[in-house]
């Protein structure tokens, strides 16, 4: 089996009642809301990954004002030709407010829109489970940073 590594940040930003989301696609093409953000590049640093992906994926300036907590997650995802990869997610959820920039979709990329909703409509949407554990993390703000397992 095949190990692969995958460390991305995310964003959960909160303005009035609302929080910001990029709509992706799922495995099957079904549209998904997911947190702005994403992977990583070599040499990068999360502060600035997560600075860079909100930016890409909805044309806001965002500053990260703190480290939320940490999702580590692990699950075997098949590839090409029958093998079949050992994938680490470890993923970094950042609070912050947008300073500046005009919403807008990603151009040419992983996503197609970006929009804010209601706290409270949130759990009615198709979204990826990210996007609870990024809320948890926000509402609750455990000490060691990371959700009870």
């Amino acid at each position: 089996m095949r190990e692969e590594l995958r460390v991305a940040a995310y964003a959960i930003c909160v303005r009035d009642g609302e929080l910001l989301l990029a709509r992706g696609r799922d495995d099957d093409g079904s549209p998904e809301w997911m947190l702005p953000g994403g992977g990583m590049d070599h040499g990068e640093d999360p502060y600035d990954t997560v600075v860079r992906e909100v930016e890409e994926e909805t044309g806001y300036v965002f500053e990260a004002t703190g480290l939320l907590g940490v999702d580590s997650i692990r699950r075997q995802i098949p590839r090409r030709l029958g093998v079949v990869a050992d994938h680490h997610a470890l993923r970094l959820v950042y609070e912050g407010r947008i300073t500046g920039g005009e919403l807008r979709p990603e151009v040419n990329g992983s996503t197609d829109l970006a929009a804010w909703h209601p706290l409270d409509a949130v759990s009615g949407l198709n979204r990826v489970g990210l996007v609870d554990i990024g809320l948890t993390l926000w509402r609750q703000r455990p000490a060691v940073g990371r959700m009870a397992k």
